[in-house]
């Protein structure tokens, strides 16, 4: 299917019925993946769907393709764009790249003065951020608020975060400022060794399955 045939829009409350196939395609993927990934229920999805604070892809026929959804955190001073997954039937299609686009440009239009930041684990999504003006950071960047780090606690890897005293874990942080406030040399030096870290794990892993395969 080409990639224009996708239905990309705001969600509503019709689609509410989608909350129990999106959330059963993050945890699969995640588990795929090797990765943790915040849990978040049904109710919840349902609860973005309904207040339009999420992007939803489909097919001319109504089948869904992908969704991600907004968070926000320190009462309006940051948002985060989280839960984009894509089906396993419609990856590499293009569809994610657009999702987390849309989804960013309603982050803008509806917190003009938020800090908009994301956690990832994924060499995709870090691609797309920069492409929309995130930087890298470091966690002390990112919002204070307990109720977002609260939600961490269903990750595998959470023990990690709290070992290292929520200073860094897996996944790496970036943020978009709309003032485009300067990224200290510190920080800059904290991602470059980080990814440098990240891609090496990311050839083993795959040099590893090669070699279960054959």
């Amino acid at each position: 299917m080409n990639k224009d045939d996708f239905i990309i829009r705001r969600t509503s409350s019709e689609d509410k019925h989608f909350a129990k196939t999106i959330t059963k395609e993050i945890e699969e993927s995640a588990k795929a993946r090797g990765t943790g990934i915040a849990q978040r229920s049904v109710e919840y999805i349902e609860q973005k769907i309904e207040q339009g604070n999420a992007v939803i892809a489909c097919t001319q026929d109504g089948d869904w393709v992908g969704f991600c959804y907004i968070e926000e955190w320190g009462h309006g001073k940051y948002v985060a764009n989280s839960g984009l997954i894509v089906s396993l039937d419609y990856r590499k299609t293009g569809v994610a790249k657009k999702i987390k686009r849309q989804i960013f440009h309603l982050s803008r239009e509806k917190y003009p003065n938020a800090k908009i930041f994301g956690l990832t684990t994924g060499l995709a999504v870090l691609k797309i951020n920069s492409e929309l003006g995130y930087k890298p950071v470091t966690y002390s960047e990112l919002t204070d608020d307990e109720n977002f780090w609260s939600g961490c606690k269903s990750c595998v890897n959470y023990d990690i975060l709290t070992r290292k005293e929520r200073q860094t874990c897996l996944c790496t942080a970036m943020l978009y400022d709309p003032k485009d406030d300067v990224i200290t040399d510190e920080t800059t030096e904290f991602f470059e060794e980080k990814q440098t870290v990240f891609e090496r794990l990311f050839r083993l892993k795959w040099r590893n399955l090669g070699s279960q395969k054959k």
